[in-house]
């Protein structure tokens, strides 16, 4: 079986990284897989793509026609869009290929048109990384009951913060005319199955679950002491740990809750507490804090963010609406016990006061309360950290990972021949 996966970039962001784990599984389980990306990074000779320097000026000019599209809309929505408008020469590669599948990924920021994901004629798999496939041009939104994802986007149904072009609307009625035959998803977790399932564009197209891999060798428990010394952290200090790509900078991600929590901490008179943030450098204005307040900036290497997730005592992630964010799946495999809201994929990762704490969405002092809790139970027992890593094993072993996947192609293959 032949698969070739296409996909955005292979390491840039979240999605791509997911991607390329999905993609270097299929291979270690001895399935002859490829990777076309618009951006590549990598030097992995099983990746297509433009290399860095020419893949960034292709992205940069595809990613700014784009945001043209996105200045048509007046919205307070902060996040990003994707009309799906710009042409590539994918599709006609695909259909000249051996692959029996074409398993695709996040092609957001122009990497294929709406238009061309509908003249794939080969078995299509669908990796969902976000929201977009079965919205407007958003990537994530409102998930409510009156979404609009949920009802259609109708005239009378758009927000009343938004004006001007409704974008979203004409990027989903696009969808629905050229996406007639029905793709296999897969969704990394249970509430993004849920929310196809339950949206007017996919209702009846099949979806099964299957968590992103990870390999368990890179990303595993480092002994604390050892971890701290490598990477010049205090001893002492329990280190509440922060990370995500530019997460300081997307609302989504929950950074000012975070914030809040941590205030609220400091009414709690603990000591001997540090707040440490990876994924980007410091920025222009600091937040005020009663704890001292560290930033590592960009970590680059698996070696470097496993040593950094094992030198916590707890990992936060306080995002206001997430898949399977890459870093709680990698603070779980190094053992470190998270916290976080009970939203989205959250339920999938952590076992309430097992594995970690699921705070009630959106209360600081619940997440305050759960990253206290976990400190003080790090201190007497290693049991969270254990259980972490447990589930991390069963959950994201590419080889199990690999074999779902591979029962989803054959399926996918099967419906088309039939």
């Amino acid at each position: 079986m032949q698969i070739i996966h296409a996909s955005y970039s292979d390491l840039s962001g979240g999605a791509a990284r997911a991607a390329y784990r999905i993609h270097r599984c299929l291979l270690q389980a001895k399935i002859n897989s490829r990777m076309q990306v618009l951006s590549k990074i990598s030097d992995d000779s099983t990746v297509t793509g433009n290399s860095a320097k020419i893949g960034r000026i292709t992205t940069e000019i595809r990613t700014g026609l784009g945001l043209l599209a996105k200045k048509t809309i007046k919205s307070c929505d902060p996040g990003r869009y994707s009309a799906g408008i710009l042409p590539s020469n994918w599709v006609k590669s695909f259909q000249a290929s051996d692959a029996d599948v074409i398993n695709l990924h996040w092609v957001g920021a122009e990497t294929l048109s709406i238009s061309e994901i509908g003249q794939i004629r080969k078995p299509i798999v669908w990796t969902f990384h976000d929201m977009w496939a079965f919205c407007g041009a958003e990537h994530y939104t409102n998930d409510g009951l009156n979404a609009r994802w949920r009802q259609g986007y109708r005239s009378h149904n758009r927000p009343q913060d938004e004006s001007g072009f409704d974008l979203n609307r004409w990027t989903w009625e696009r969808k629905r005319r050229n996406w007639k035959y029905p793709f296999h998803i897969v969704c990394p977790s249970k509430w993004l199955a849920d929310c196809v399932r339950n949206s007017a564009l996919m209702p009846h197209f099949p979806v099964s679950v299957i968590p992103n891999p990870l390999d368990l060798d890179s990303f595993r428990p480092i002994e604390k002491t050892l971890a701290r010394k490598l990477l010049n952290l205090p001893q002492q200090r329990s280190l509440i740990l922060f990370g995500a790509l530019g997460g300081t900078n997307d609302p989504r991600k929950g950074i000012d809750l975070l914030l809040q929590a941590i205030s609220f901490l400091e009414t709690q008179q603990l000591k001997d507490i540090e707040i440490v943030i990876f994924g980007q450098s410091v920025p222009e204005q600091v937040p005020k804090l009663g704890f001292p307040l560290r930033y590592t900036g960009h970590l680059g290497d698996d070696i470097s963010l496993a040593l950094l997730y094992s030198a916590a005592d707890v990992f936060v992630a306080p995002s206001r609406q997430d898949n399977l964010p890459n870093t709680v799946v990698e603070a779980i495999a190094c053992g470190t016990p998270t916290v976080a809201f009970k939203i989205g994929g959250m339920p999938d990762l952590i076992d309430h006061k097992v594995s970690g704490y699921l705070a009630q969405p959106y209360e600081v002092e619940d997440l305050a309360t759960g990253i206290q809790w976990v400190i003080e139970q790090q201190k007497e027992s290693k049991s969270l950290s254990l259980a972490a890593r447990r589930h991390a094993e069963y959950m994201f072993d590419p080889i199990r990972v690999a074999q779902q996947y591979v029962t989803v192609y054959k399926e996918a293959v099967n419906i088309q021949k039939n």
